[in-house]
């Protein structure tokens, strides 16, 4: 397993590009709580928070699909610099203000938001290029979503440290300031600088009109519904036991399963369409989100969130493959920015959906929904299948070809990238 990782690495700006990612995503991954913790030092209400909070994050669902489609049309030096510089422009604005006058603080958090770069979907589109074998892509996917779930993990902690090293404002700056330059490493190399999209078919609707990824978008929903559940069940739960350190046990298991599975399924080299794997990861994934609606006891409920946490990053690795698939060409990027949009919605809609039913039925009931979550992401995949098993420019219903498709750059059974199409 190591040797895959370390080949894998060793190609050339392949460390760069995975390091300048994660790097420039981290305003993304700490706005949340470096907002909420702002906002109360300027001695603003927990409610207030959490609206600039959502704000923040829903700007940045409307703006990754539609940056992306710009990167898609411009490249990505054109677009992404400048939404970065522009996004920590606005934070800072935020952090100078304060939250009086309300409505600049307001502007200031949606210009954040709104302009938050699509690196992560820009990632996804270099691979190809920069590594060129299909098993080193693939393993790249899962390594892309076990990174993840390190710089969620560290993220926070880096915001509480900077926090108490100096103060809130300056915390927000300082993770902006990172973020620019992590996004200037990316986009001055020569894969970020060479790439350029396919052609595409002008069409309103962008990398929407593939229907396979709208049903993959539907199901993806769904998962980020049960995690942002989990979410707010674990503190639930942690209260139900007198211990709020309850919740980071449960979570952090949660990340360390994903990280586990990540790591194995990069290791091994897949054969065949990814469709029908990523139903199997995802009915793996609802199994392991029901038990946790017994509420055991820490120990065993420590051991089951971790469980139901192994196929979550393996699901994630493999939808990158089928969204490269069912995009249309020249869309690569808009359409892996989608994927994160949809992501993320589902998850601020599990974290406002949950808070009721857990005042109606206790912590087991909140863990329920996330188990409904991963169901109801089943059933989208299993009532799509004649969708999503014919890739982009298939006809409905058919059978996927056993060689070398269109829309296989590399002639592998598994390989899902377009000829033509550099993404």
């Amino acid at each position: 397993m190591a040797t895959g990782y370390a080949d894998l690495l060793r190609a050339k700006h392949a460390v760069r590009l995975l390091a300048g990612t994660l790097i420039g995503r981290l305003p993304n991954a700490t706005a949340a709580l470096g907002i909420v913790l702002f906002v109360r030092a300027e001695g603003g209400s927990y409610t207030l928070a959490g609206v600039l909070s959502a704000v923040y994050g829903l700007a940045t669902a409307v703006g990754q699909p539609s940056l992306g489609r710009a990167v898609d049309l411009l490249g990505q030096p054109r677009v992404m610099l400048p939404a970065a510089a522009v996004s920590a422009a606005g934070m800072a604005v935020f952090a100078f203000v304060g939250i009086d006058p309300l409505p600049l603080a307001f502007a200031a958090v949606l210009v954040a938001g709104l302009c938050t770069p699509p690196l992560e979907g820009g990632l996804r589109a270099l691979w190809p290029d920069v590594l060129k074998r299909e098993d080193r892509v693939h393993a790249a996917y899962a390594l892309d979503a076990v990174a993840q779930e390190l710089m969620f993990a560290v993220g926070p902690l880096l915001v509480t440290l900077l926090v108490a090293v100096w103060n809130e404002a300056a915390a927000l700056l300082v993770i902006n300031v990172v973020g620019v330059l992590g996004a200037l490493w990316v986009v001055v190399s020569p894969p970020s600088r060479q790439w350029r999209s396919g052609p595409r078919e002008a069409h309103w609707l962008g990398a929407l009109r593939s229907r396979g990824l709208v049903a993959l978008l539907g199901a993806f929903f769904f998962v980020g519904v049960a995690l942002g559940t989990i979410a707010v069940a674990a503190v639930a739960y942690a209260d139900d036991h007198g211990d709020s350190l309850i919740s980071s046990y449960l979570l952090s298991a949660l990340g360390a399963g994903a990280l586990v599975g990540g790591l194995l399924y990069g290791a091994r080299l897949w054969t065949g369409a990814p469709e029908p794997r990523l139903r199997v990861l995802v009915a793996a994934l609802a199994a392991g989100y029901l038990p946790l609606s017994l509420t055991p006891g820490v120990p065993a409920m420590t051991v089951l969130a971790g469980i139901s946490g192994v196929f979550l990053a393996p699901a994630l690795a493999c939808a990158f493959v089928v969204v490269d698939r069912h995009a249309p060409r020249g869309t690569v990027t808009e359409a892996f920015s989608w994927l994160v949009t949809t992501f993320g919605v589902g998850t601020a809609a599990g974290t406002g959906l949950v808070g009721p039913v857990i005042e109606w039925g206790g912590p087991g009931a909140g863990f329920a929904v996330a188990g409904f979550g991963g169901v109801a992401a089943l059933v989208v995949l299993l009532a799509t299948r004649g969708v999503l098993d014919a890739p982009a420019g298939a006809p409905e219903g058919a059978s996927p070809p056993v060689a070398a498709p269109e829309n296989d750059r590399n002639g592998a059974a598994d390989a899902g990238f377009r000829s033509g199409h550099q993404a």
